[in-house]
């Protein structure tokens, strides 16, 4: 994020999360269905997808059932989902400026050495969200219940929360590598894009004073870039984190099987989905937190 205009003004801690967490809420009860269809169509195994296999993969046991089942079907996971969705916001909102203060504060001098001073401004951007995007291996556990939910309910076999933590332990970290492996590339590209087309597209040297409509142009560019970086690491980490709690997957025999039984395009299943979803989404919840953070710093 931004930081506030003129960088004089600096909401409360309270304040940003209030706002960043009111945003990721409303961004989970909007995008959250077409989150269950990008991972239900990354998890398909099937090597071909039709018009007429669509449904049963979507909806599955709900494929024949009334619309209204349908969609409601598309929203497995909720509370997993919400847990991760407020807890990622409140850190990506709040992680990457608090990581670009570091770097600047201690290492402006050596990018800008490197870089030049303009590109070495958009070079710590980038850095400062792959080192937020890697740091976001911490919320795992609730990102791993909340795609099993999404994509392999049988897996929980009636068992609550509080039970699946003690019984799986560090099990709930499966795939952290590859999880690290997708994030760092992943909002590399997000910030690194943003702040490329703000910059040198829309000739913005102060990120601050960017419309709305700059920061939607921005966002997608970024949401695009990230997502198609991230996507082929994206597509192994959820089919690791969706086999059952006891089943232990390796990323590499995962590829393999991938490749042979399905191709390489595979890598990319559920990209288009996500690309749609990816832009909206980071536009919403971006000016969403933009507008509620300094909202909630007049009372808090």
């Amino acid at each position: 994020m931004s930081p506030p205009a003129g960088g004089k003004y600096k909401e409360s801690g309270t304040a940003r999360v209030l706002g960043s967490g009111t945003s990721g809420i409303a961004e989970l009860l909007v995008f959250h269905p077409v989150d269950t269809i990008a991972k239900r169509l990354m998890s398909n195994k099937s090597a071909k997808v039709s018009l007429s296999t669509l449904s049963p993969i979507i909806f599955r046991d709900y494929a024949s059932a009334p619309l209204y089942k349908r969609f409601f079907s598309l929203f497995p996971g909720l509370g997993y989902a919400a847990g991760y969705k407020v807890a990622q916001r409140i850190y990506k909102f709040g992680g990457q400026p608090w990581f670009n203060d570091i770097i600047v504060r201690n290492y402006k001098d050596k990018f800008s050495a490197i870089f030049g001073e303009r590109n070495g401004k958009l070079m710590m951007q980038a850095s400062a969200g792959s080192l937020t995007g890697i740091g976001e291996v911490v919320l795992l556990p609730l990102d791993v219940l909340k795609i099993k939910r999404q994509v392999n309910p049988e897996a929980f076999r009636g068992r609550g929360i509080v039970r699946i933590v003690m019984e799986e332990n560090f099990a709930l970290y499966r795939g952290w590598g590859w999880t690290m492996a997708r994030n760092a590339p992943g909002s590399f590209a997000l910030f690194g894009a943003s702040a490329f087309t703000k910059d040198y597209v829309l000739g913005i040297k102060d990120y601050s004073k960017a419309t709305w409509t700059d920061n939607f142009i921005a966002s997608i560019a970024g949401a695009v870039a990230s997502i198609t970086v991230a996507a082929p690491l994206d597509t192994i980490k959820t089919r690791i984190q969706n086999a059952n709690f006891e089943t232990n997957v390796r990323g590499t025999t995962v590829i393999k099987d991938l490749l042979r039984t399905e191709g390489v395009s595979a890598l990319f299943k559920g990209l288009t989905p996500k690309i749609l979803v990816v832009g909206p989404k980071l536009v919403f919840s971006y000016t969403l937190a933009q507008s509620l953070i300094p909202f909630f710093g007049q009372y808090v």
